[in-house]
């Protein structure tokens, strides 16, 4: 989101995230679909292994979702953003990155 580091807070709010190509709609439509269109089972192998960039199931991600990370990302100056379903599931992906397999946490009752 490097391309809107410049920018006032304000324009960053409208315009980041989304960059429309000729003819595509100013603001990104929200989308609703849980599925998507592939033509081969090849490639949507190819998304799931993380081996080309797309979108496979709603509840994975969307271009609605991916938006909104690109905005964030872009609001909060960072490079990247990830959206979760809840709290816990953030949490959870929190724990994860600062642990490996076979490790302990010792946290409070609290979280």
């Amino acid at each position: 989101m490097s391309e809107f580091k410049d920018y006032k807070i304000d324009t960053k709010c409208i315009q980041a995230g989304w960059d429309p190509k000729n003819s595509e709609p100013r603001v990104l439509p929200i989308y609703q679909s849980t599925t998507f269109k592939y033509d081969s089972s090849e490639f949507l192998g190819q998304l799931f292994d993380l081996e080309s960039d797309g979108h496979m199931y709603t509840r994975i991600s969307n271009p609605t979702v991916e938006y909104v990370e690109r905005k964030i990302a872009a609001l909060e100056g960072g490079i990247g953003a990830l959206c979760t379903s809840s709290g816990q599931a953030a949490t959870l992906i929190s724990v994860f990155n600062i642990t490996s397999a076979g490790q302990n946490i010792i946290a409070s009752a609290s979280i």
